[in-house]
């Protein structure tokens, strides 16, 4: 085969500029990997401000010049041309994502709030329209503009994400609409995907209702192929996700109940007392994870089962009650996921599948020996907020070892933006590792990487993650908002397109429901502001102070390090209240009857850095 180019192919190069050759119409920029590029203006590209969600586009075409500044990032849309036996590259679109060099607009104070605020309003029109809030018209699917399916399957886990997207949209606007659509949520997974086990002391979770005109049918396994007709850890997990974030608003001791009791049923059936973690899955009759009915997810364990229980629940449950128990359980999460999922000496990935005795499951159905991008980025996330409520080296360091290895091997250097799934290991003298299927990109692993780089920065003050969390906001902010019918994409291609094909054209589906985009905007501006940045920030609650344990309202927005973070100022109804504990992150609410809303402005103290 010809190494000579001899055909045109439009893709995208993202970088920062090193030079402008204004005579000749040429600006260079150097990508992630250091490599050089030459961009041609001759086919006048279009040129925009990089803009969010409910602002209109920016055009920029007449400012080029003065954006072409050395050390301006920019994205670069265009088309390769044969040349002198190479390629010379054309551009047709510019995204310039500030107006000045380190000027990045998703670092500005309220960018994510604005974000997050447009998502819940699209998810708010598509699920309940412009009338009452009322569940049992919930479409499990919702197609790109936000009208719903035929199909009438509400999945538990669905629901539970839009919960914790408008709890999380409430908790940065104080729009009392998403609070409400949050709490009928909660309470509908509670009326309808509840079962409370009297007998063992337990209480799981139904995978959805199919519901035909006024006829309800319970689903109590899971519909879902991987998992079908078992009960899966990470299904009863994300039952908790929504219910929980918004205990964290209002303090309703029912939802800490079911928290508890759906903790009780993890450790009771699917905790392995022997070997440690937590099963994958277990049969709806004994609840045993060793039925033969499971077939292959017999005495089986996977990241979902052991690393899940944090991001979605248990982190949000600490912070609300400050309760050790929780801190304990994640402690032992933690502890697990150090001890078995790095695998170094075989391949930079973690591995994700094991067996009982946790040896490596490596034919496990579609995941085989693979790599999900997203996960080795997700365990550095959480191994830092870790950190610093239980400061252990091994927490630091993995979560480091990740960060520095993932984005040669899961990042697009060339274009920006992180990939889906590889294979672990290399064959036949291959340089790099194959993609499972595709070289598309989802917006749920986007969200992992600017976290983990984010607050990978912010901890450690190590300036390459901070590159690596800007470059990776800039891929997200400019290719997955969509600016003509609402909220997030679910994929694009490698180049940014958005990929518009199946089940990755929906706005919600089994797998999208306003969950990773919520969680990214609510922790985005936790992280750029308060923890790097420097900037203020609102957050809103709405608790019955007699329904709280001793009236104390605990408000850290997430597990921050230690001092990091304190209270600046609390409001009442509006009015200002003195009483709390700036520094223990506490708001000792008034003795009242009744709900209060609740609005506390939190100050960064400054950066606190842990070197590695």
């Amino acid at each position: 085969m010809s190494d000579t180019l001899n055909f045109t192919f439009s893709d995208t190069v993202a970088g920062r500029v090193t030079g402008f050759d204004r005579d000749n119409g040429v600006f260079s920029v150097v990508t992630a990997d250091g490599r050089d590029f030459d961009v041609s203006l001759d086919g006048g590209p279009s040129a925009e401000l990089l803009h969010n969600l409910g602002e209109p586009y920016q055009d920029a075409s007449g400012h080029i010049d003065e954006l072409l500044e050395e050390g301006s990032f920019v994205l670069a849309y265009g088309i390769f041309y044969p040349h002198n036996g190479g390629a010379r590259f054309e551009a047709k679109r510019l995204i310039f994502v500030g107006r000045r060099v380190d000027d990045y607009r998703f670092e500005e104070a309220g960018w994510w709030v604005q974000q997050i605020e447009e998502i819940a309003a699209f998810y708010r029109k598509a699920q309940f329209g412009e009338g009452p809030i009322d569940f049992a018209g919930y479409r499990t699917n919702i197609r790109l503009g936000g009208e719903k399916t035929a199909s009438h399957v509400q999945e538990t886990d669905t629901i539970s994400r839009l919960v914790y997207g408008m709890a999380s949209a409430f908790l940065l606007t104080g729009n009392d609409e998403y609070l409400e659509i949050a709490e009928r949520g909660t309470e509908y997974l509670r009326e309808h995907m509840r079962f409370v086990d009297t007998d063992e002391n337990v209480v799981y979770w139904y995978h959805g209702l199919s519901i035909d005109g006024d006829t309800e049918k319970k689903l109590f396994t899971s519909e879902f192929d991987d998992d079908y007709d078992a009960l899966p850890a990470y299904e009863q997990i994300y039952a908790l996700a929504g219910p929980i974030q918004t205990y964290r608003v209002t303090g309703d001791p029912r939802i800490k109940s079911d928290a508890d009791a759906t903790i009780r049923l993890f450790d009771r059936f699917y905790l392995d007392p022997e070997d440690g973690g937590y099963f994958s899955h277990i049969d709806p009759i004994l609840l045993s994870p060793d039925h033969d009915s499971l077939g292959p997810n017999r005495s089986r364990k996977n990241w979902n089962s052991v690393g899940d229980h944090a991001p979605a629940y248990l982190i949000n449950l600490y912070l609300a009650t400050g309760e050790q128990k929780y801190a304990d359980m994640l402690e032992y999460t933690f502890d697990t996921i150090v001890e078995r999922f790095p695998d170094t000496k075989t391949s930079p990935f973690v591995q994700e599948r094991f067996h009982k005795d946790w040896s490596h499951d490596t034919e496990h159905g579609w995941q085989q020996n693979r790599a999900v991008i997203g996960h080795n980025l997700k365990i550095a996330w959480n191994l830092m907020r870790m950190h610093s409520l239980r400061a252990k080296d091994e927490y630091l360091q993995t979560a480091a070892s990740i960060g520095e290895t993932m984005p040669e091997f899961g990042g697009d250097r060339q274009r920006g933006g992180w990939y889906d799934v590889v294979e672990r290991l290399k064959v036949d003298g291959e340089e790099r590792f194959r993609f499972a299927w595709h070289d598309r990109k989802a917006w749920w692993q986007q969200e992992q990487a600017i976290l983990a780089y984010l607050i990978l920065h912010g901890t450690t003050g190590r300036e390459e993650f901070r590159s690596e969390a800007r470059d990776a906001q800039s891929f997200y902010n400019a290719f997955f908002l969509d600016h003509d019918e609402g909220a997030v994409y679910f994929n694009t291609l490698a180049s940014g397109l958005p990929y518009l094909l199946g089940v990755e054209r929906l706005k919600g589906s089994h797998s999208m429901s306003m969950y990773h985009s919520a969680e990214l905007c609510y922790l985005a501006a936790v992280y750029n502001n308060l923890l790097i940045n420097g900037k203020p920030m609102d957050f809103y609650f709405k608790p019955d102070p007699a329904l709280v344990e001793d009236r104390i309202l605990r408000v850290a927005p997430d597990l921050l390090p230690a001092g990091s973070v304190r209270i600046a100022s609390v409001e009442i109804e509006g009015e200002q209240h003195t009483d709390f504990n700036a520094e223990a992150l506490t708001v000792r609410l008034p003795e009242t009857s009744g709900r209060i809303k609740v609005k506390v402005r939190l100050a960064p103290n400054g950066r606190t850095e842990i070197s590695r």
